[in-house]
Parts: C-alpha cells; sequence; structure tokens
C-alpha cells in the first residue's frame, strides 16, 4: 500500500472514531483537546494525521486499538461490545453543552486577543500624545 493511501485509511478510521463517539465534530475536538481547525486541516485535506492527534485520541478513548487505528489490524475495540458494561449513552442535551462550551471558548479566545490588540493600539495612541 501506498504511503498515500495508508495516510487516508487511518484518517478513515479517526473519522469513524469520532462517528462511533457519537459527538459532533465540535464535541469529539474538544473531548480529545484539540482545535476542531487543527483537525479539520488535518482530515480534510487529506494530511496526516499529527502524532498529538494520534495520541490523544488514544488516551481518551483508550478502548480503541491502537494497532487498529494505525494499521487497520484486529477490531477497533478492545474490548468486545458484548464484555462492555452497561454504559449510559451520551445524552444529545450533554453534546449540545459541549459543543456551547467549546464555541465559548473560541469566542473569549477571540475576544481576548481582541482586548490585547486594543490595549497595545491604545498605549501607542498614548505615547504619541505624550510626544505631541
Amino acid at each position: 500500500m501506498e504511503e498515500k493511501d495508508a495516510k487516508i485509511e487511518v484518517l478513515n478510521r479517526f473519522i469513524e472514531i469520532r462517528e462511533q463517539s457519537g459527538l459532533s465534530w465540535n464535541a469529539f475536538c474538544a473531548s480529545i483537546d484539540m482545535k476542531q481547525s487543527t483537525i479539520f486541516n488535518q482530515v480534510n485535506n487529506f494530511k496526516a494525521l499529527s502524532l498529538e492527534t494520534v495520541l490523544k485520541t488514544l488516551a481518551i478513548y483508550s478502548d480503541v486499538s491502537a494497532e487498529w487505528l494505525l494499521r487497520g489490524s484486529g477490531d477497533m475495540f478492545l474490548t468486545k461490545p458484548d464484555e462492555e458494561e452497561d454504559e449510559p449513552k451520551t445524552d444529545s442535551r450533554l453534546d449540545a453543552l459541549v459543543d456551547t462550551i467549546a464555541l465559548l471558548n473560541e469566542t473569549i479566545k477571540t475576544k481576548n486577543a481582541t482586548i490585547d490588540a486594543l490595549q497595545a493600539e491604545l498605549t501607542q495612541y498614548k505615547h504619541k500624545a505624550k510626544k505631541a
């Protein structure tokens, strides 16, 4: 298999993890502590997943087989669904809250950057006013 084909296969398996999680892209990216833009750049531009993305995904979704993700060998999950304990399904309200929190965090970062830029501009104007 060519390297490019192997990268696309890993990307497809990564997308399958997100689909199996039942989370939106926004919530999934937040769950692995990655910016959605970074993940979209890797997935939508058919770039290879970064090592950071792989490690964070496997750390959070510890039931996913690294061998399956990277090589496509074996089962997706380390334990069979029959062996898993009954876990409550992700509530759609919880997903919506995670989406909202992620969106608000990005908004706060953007606003903080704007505040910093405006403060720097104000400082420049104060210096100009002192010189005049």
